[in-house]
């Protein structure tokens, strides 16, 4: 684990390295924005009205003491979707969608040796292909959720109109009241760690894929299970460093 983490580390001070070429890392950064950031927001939305719904039955469901007011619902919905399910759920599902194709992109270069071209012709490998898309995961992140967190809003909303379990206007007093500011800053601190964990894991795994298919297809696992191993132990380390 030492001798991985030793390569992991000069990987990335590769990859962290000034672009040669800028007109070219723009062409790439937008390339990959929109193909690892706008097409991810469709799934994010749907996935964060339905957990933003459920929340709000639960939360109703078990307000059984008549001192608390249903104005709660609202509050646990707003505060538990800025807080931790969208930075950190989001992030895990983005984990296995992003980072998925992230190892496999790049590991299907190594294994077609394109890679080894690139290196033949002078050019910093790991730079030219894992910068761009680390570049648009961690400055765009924040916006897909920003959207899941009103998504998640906006899904309780809903289930106060088609159920009646608690009044639309209980529900929007409860986001209003003790909102504060800090958990939206802390929700932004932790997506942009979680945005570099999943990039940096995942090009790392797909760079240095060894064997085949079969290599390839193992190397894709292992980058959605270490990013997400390692993006519930800094959601704690962030936690406990912010909120304590």
């Amino acid at each position: 684990m030492i001798a991985e983490l030793g390569k992991y580390t000069l990987f990335m001070y590769q990859v962290l390295k000034w672009p040669e070429r800028w007109r070219v890392f723009w062409r790439q950064l937008m390339d990959e924005v929109d193909k690892l950031v706008l097409r991810s927001i469709p799934i994010v939305i749907l996935i964060s009205i339905f957990m933003g719904a459920v929340t709000s039955i639960q939360t109703a469901y078990n307000l059984t003491n008549p001192f608390i007011p249903m104005t709660m619902v609202g509050f646990t919905t707003a505060t538990s979707s800025i807080l931790e399910f969208s930075p950190t759920i989001i992030s895990l599902i983005l984990a296995g969608k992003v980072g998925s194709r992230i190892a496999s992109e790049i590991g299907s270069m190594r294994i077609n040796e394109q890679i080894d071209a690139l290196e033949v012709m002078g050019i910093n490998s790991s730079n030219f292909l894992l910068l761009p898309k680390l570049t648009a995961i961690v400055f765009f992140n924040p916006f897909i959720i920003l959207i899941s967190m009103f998504s998640a809003i906006v899904g309780g909303y809903i289930v106060a109109h088609l159920t009646g379990l608690y009044s639309p206007a209980d529900y929007i007093t409860g986001i209003r009241i003790d909102f504060k500011v800090f958990n939206i800053v802390y929700a932004m601190i932790k997506t942009v760690v979680f945005a570099f964990i999943i990039s940096s894991v995942s090009g790392f795994m797909g760079y240095f894929v060894k064997g085949g298919a079969t290599g390839l297809g193992k190397a894709s696992t292992q980058a959605v299970v270490w990013s997400s191993i390692i993006i519930i132990i800094f959601n704690l380390i962030l936690t406990q460093l912010l909120l304590s």
